[in-house]
Formats: C-alpha cells, sequence, structure tokens
C-alpha cells in the first residue's frame, strides 16, 4: 500500500503513468458512451444553463442548444471531477498554494492583481471561443481526435505545441 500512497500524495506524477491513465479513460468513455473524451462542451452547456435561468426556455431554442441540451450530464460531471481531483491532489501532495500573482508572472509583469486577472480573463474568453470555432478543445483534439487518427486533430495538436512553445519563450523569455 505504501508505493501508491507515495504516487498519490507526490508533487508530480510521471508523465507516462498519467498518459496510459488517460489513455483507458479514453477507451472507457468511448465504451459507455460512445463519445469522445473532451470538456469544452461542457462550459458552452454551462452558459446555456446560465442564459436558460436569465431568458427562460427560449434559450432551448437556439440550432446550438438543440443539439447540446443546456445540462448536467457525464461531461459536465467530468469537468468538475477535474477540479475537485486537482484540488485535492495538490492537497495530499502538499503542494497547494493560494497565489493571486504567481511568481513567475510578478518576474515578467509585476504584482498587480488587476493585471493579472485581467490577462487570465481574456485568455480564457479566446480560449473558449477557439475552442467553439475549432469544433473542440486542446483535450478534445489532443487526446481523443489524435486516438482517432483524425488528421485534424493530429495538426491541432502539434500546433497546440508549437504555439505554447513559441509563447511561453516569448513570454517569460525562457531561451
Amino acid at each position: 500500500m505504501a508505493p501508491v500512497l507515495n504516487i498519490i500524495t507526490a508533487s508530480a506524477w510521471s508523465p507516462y503513468l498519467v498518459g496510459v491513465g488517460i489513455g483507458i479513460l479514453s477507451w472507457l468513455t468511448f465504451l459507455l458512451s460512445n463519445h469522445p473524451l473532451g470538456v469544452s462542451t461542457a462550459f458552452a452547456k454551462t452558459a446555456g444553463m446560465i442564459e436558460k435561468k436569465l431568458r427562460g426556455p427560449r434559450v432551448a431554442a437556439k440550432p446550438y442548444y438543440r443539439e447540446h441540451k443546456p445540462a448536467i450530464d457525464w461531461e459536465w460531471m467530468l469537468v468538475l471531477g477535474l477540479f475537485i481531483g486537482a484540488l485535492a491532489a495538490a492537497a495530499m501532495s502538499e503542494s497547494i498554494r493560494w497565489e493571486l500573482v504567481p511568481s513567475m508572472w510578478e518576474a515578467s509583469f509585476g504584482s498587480n492583481v488587476v493585471i493579472r486577472f485581467s490577462a487570465a480573463i481574456f485568455g480564457g474568453i479566446c480560449v473558449g471561443f477557439g475552442a467553439r470555432w475549432g469544433c473542440g478543445c486542446t483535450s478534445g483534439h489532443g487526446i481523443s481526435g489524435t486516438l482517432q487518427l483524425v488528421l485534424s486533430s493530429w495538426l491541432s495538436a502539434i500546433c497546440f505545441f508549437l504555439g505554447g512553445i513559441v509563447t511561453a519563450t516569448v513570454i517569460y523569455r525562457i531561451l
């Protein structure tokens, strides 16, 4: 039992072990739901649920929400589980830190909380827009799409990595 406990409480997990776990989860997802693993649709459904509370049943008439009902389903619960699991893993590894401005950000851009949150919100909006425009998020294309050998997902995954490397290099002057 001790080796399992060490893995669970480690501050960093083996990317190989995590990759195998995500692969098994993807297989099970296809087996049990005949649907790919992804999270961006759950965020769109959440927006629909909020809009439904504010605007009423008219939301259900929108073409997108006719296809993707704004309701809590297994994808929505997956997103909740990802959040809870990440919080639990950080707490168990005793590496949880609450920071308004991470030290790497502060070293490059200063300690202004408003600028940090503005950048985070702007980035979140861009990612959300891109996920809807691209018919899927990085996990949807990078995990489920590549698993199905979809060419557009392989190209997307390559671009995600290249874009991330370039962006991190420019913003944090890594190289």
